[in-house]
């Protein structure tokens, strides 16, 4: 326990859901808005204030680490980067619930008009100004994952309603459904398959051959041995998602869900 990891994806996931269906609940859509707005930038406000006056942006200089260092200490922290630093810390959190507050909105608003072209249109016009919005805020709050930043906030806002027009068009207006099985198996266990792929290749790091584990001798010595190290890598990710996708494929096939 006394190194064990406080902060995670899982716990991202739960706090940031938390915060917002406590704001949506409790709060009209205005409420939700404005909280929005004001927490991107008083997150911009806060990493320019509190960190580090030379690279407030950085991973050793950013202001969640010193938040995260004082409340949670070195120990418990994402160690994956060379140094203690967790990217789902908590000062980052905050900007993270406007996604989701983003993504109630999108449903909400599809939900209300339907799937339609004047839906899709209204999407695509709001994906378009965030994204410029994104690019424009970009030269002074860098789009950033490993700290969340607020530009990546709306990057990635503008990035998932494009992606969620497109879908609505090919999916409920098109009526071109048969090619998404391969997608519906990963969301009818997702939480499972979450889960087991942390295990699997935690258990696969343990086996060695040679001089390295069973995951980088499939990384270097077998597809390294016909690709360079970008590609070979790219393939090793995918062979290591189609493993679980097939663990998902059998428990769908087998009517088995795991749910909490």
């Amino acid at each position: 326990m006394e190194e064990t990891r406080i902060p995670g994806v899982l716990q991202r996931i739960a706090l940031c859901y938390f915060f917002a269906s406590v704001i949506l609940h409790y709060g009209s859509r205005k409420f939700a808005l404005w909280f929005s707005v004001l927490a991107l930038f008083g997150y911009w406000v806060i990493s320019y204030v509190f960190g580090d006056p030379s690279d407030p942006f950085s991973l050793t200089g950013n202001a969640g680490l010193k938040l995260d260092l004082f409340l949670l200490g070195e120990s418990h922290l994402y160690h994956g980067e060379g140094i203690a630093f967790d990217p789902e810390g908590l000062l980052s959190t905050l900007p993270s619930v406007v996604n989701v507050i983003a993504g109630f909105f999108a449903g909400d608003y599809i939900r209300r008009n339907g799937n339609s072209y004047e839906t899709i249109a209204k999407l695509m016009i709001a994906a378009a100004f965030l994204l410029l919005a994104a690019f424009v805020w970009d030269m002074a709050f860098p789009i950033n994952k490993k700290i969340w930043t607020s530009s990546f906030v709306l990057l990635t806002v503008g990035l998932d309603l494009v992606i969620l027009s497109v879908l609505v068009y090919v999916i409920e207006i098109y009526r071109q459904q048969r090619w998404t099985y391969f997608f519906v198996v990963f969301g009818r266990n997702p939480l499972f398959i979450y889960v087991f792929a942390d295990i699997l290749i935690t258990i696969l790091a343990m086996i060695t051959i040679g001089d390295s584990s069973l995951p980088g001798w499939l990384y270097s010595d077998v597809f390294g041995s016909f690709a360079g190290p970008v590609l070979a890598s790219l393939l090793f990710a995918l062979f290591f998602m189609l493993v679980n996708w097939t663990v998902g494929y059998v428990l769908d096939k087998r009517k088995i869900y795991i749910k909490v």
